[in-house]
């Protein structure tokens, strides 16, 4: 019976195969009525369900048409960035060039991040990158940083969680409610984190990070830093140090440490007590108080020409000189230097898990991550044999296209 169910409906030969199956013991006997009685229900039920959802679709598509169509009340747009649908129709040329330039001015325009164990053994590096971290009056502040660890990633990983929590309580705790003091804000918030790390005890006590972050807003740029990571600014294609490295060969850090009564060796290159080749850090309590964890801080205005920042870790400044990490990354952000992100070394990377929303962004292969990426390898073709961490803020696309 089996065989000759090609010229029969679906229903009938549904019907044949339940009485084959029954007659031959597969199945108990069942009422054909019954089953066909359920799948008409069935077939009616889901009816009216796919009704119910086109419906409901119809009600859905006509009221997002309505918000698209209905005039904003003004230009302020959440999260400091303006859409296409606020733009419109029937503005003049000037309107439209002044929303360019707001787009282009609005915090950064991208940012790309990376994070390489190189030539290492371990991880010790660590990156923070928080977009909207905090508004105080009608500024919005993007945050960055880079943490170097040593004697472990420990350190460096408290800093990831706690650094700019500990910035935002002091933000907070600004009696003025315009400006911000951003020197006492970073001072008190590093202090706050070396007490943090050193709540873990004897554990930690020989453990430490560096750390360089930037805050930035459409209008400011202010980098902290302590330690020997580095910021540095390209502005209308020249190369401006945001930071200077905290080496204790450096005058005033070599008069600071000697005159709190330690001494630094050259043991294969300047350390505090022979140990140490950074004069601060967060941590270290065994070196203190000769290394501190008291941050300088720059706070810099921003200017049309202002193209990207670049924050990185000591991995890529000892062997890449400033104007050439400059250089690489304004070729790389002109669309000059093309390397799909794919490509990157799966056995030296290591980007930490709770920047998996970061590192989505290198997926999407845009220039500011190519750029960090670039840069990372290129250090590693360089000898580094450092962990490396690269972000790179992209500040304003135009003026890179025209600079040289």
């Amino acid at each position: 019976m089996i065989d000759n169910l090609k010229d029969t409906s679906p229903a009938a030969e549904r019907g044949c195969r339940l009485t084959a199956l029954m007659e031959s013991g597969g199945i108990a006997k069942v009422d054909l009525n019954e089953k066909h009685q359920n799948f008409a229900r069935q077939k009616r039920l889901n009816v009216r369900r796919l009704k119910k959802l086109s419906e409901n679709f119809r009600f859905y598509a006509a009221d997002y048409r309505y918000y698209k169509r209905k005039k904003p009340e003004n230009n302020s747009v959440t999260d400091g960035v303006i859409t296409v649908d606020q733009v419109q129709l029937g503005t003049t040329s000037s309107e439209v060039k002044t929303v360019r330039e707001r787009l282009q001015r609005v915090t950064c325009g991208s940012h790309g991040l990376i994070s390489l164990i190189g030539r290492r053994r371990e991880m010790e590096d660590a990156v923070t990158v928080k977009p909207g971290l905090l508004s105080k009056g009608n500024r919005k502040y993007d945050f960055f940083g880079v943490y170097d660890g040593h004697g472990g990633s420990r350190a460096a990983h408290v800093c990831r969680e706690w650094l700019h929590r500990l910035v935002i309580e002091e933000v907070v705790e600004e009696e003025d409610e315009e400006s911000i003091n951003w020197e006492k804000v970073m001072r008190e918030s590093f202090v706050k984190m070396d007490e943090e790390v050193e709540k873990n005890g004897a554990e930690m006590a020989t453990m430490g990070s560096t750390a360089v972050v930037a805050m930035v807003s459409e209008e400011e740029v202010i980098v902290a830093n302590c330690g020997d990571s580095r910021a540095v600014l390209s502005r209308g294609g020249v190369t401006v140090p945001l930071s200077i490295d905290h080496k204790p060969d450096r005058p005033d850090e070599l008069d600071r440490i000697e005159n709190s009564g330690g001494k630094v060796i050259n043991w294969n290159g300047h350390r505090v007590l022979g140990v140490l080749a950074t004069s601060r850090s967060i941590g270290d309590t065994y070196l203190k108080p000769y290394v501190i964890p008291d941050p300088e801080v720059k706070v810099s205005k921003r200017t049309d020409a202002d193209e990207f920042l670049i924050l990185a870790s000591d991995g890529l400044w000892d062997v890449i000189p400033n104007d050439v990490a400059c250089d690489v990354t304004r070729r790389c952000l002109n669309g000059q230097m093309k390397r799909p992100c794919s490509q990157q070394s799966k056995s030296h990377s290591k980007i930490n898990e709770k920047d998996e929303q970061t590192s989505d962004e290198v997926k999407k292969e845009n220039l500011a991550a190519q750029a960090a990426s670039f840069l990372a390898e290129l250090a590693i073709a360089r000898g580094s044999e450092d962990n490396i961490s690269v972000i790179v803020i992209e500040l304003n696309r135009s003026v890179c296209s025209t600079s040289k």
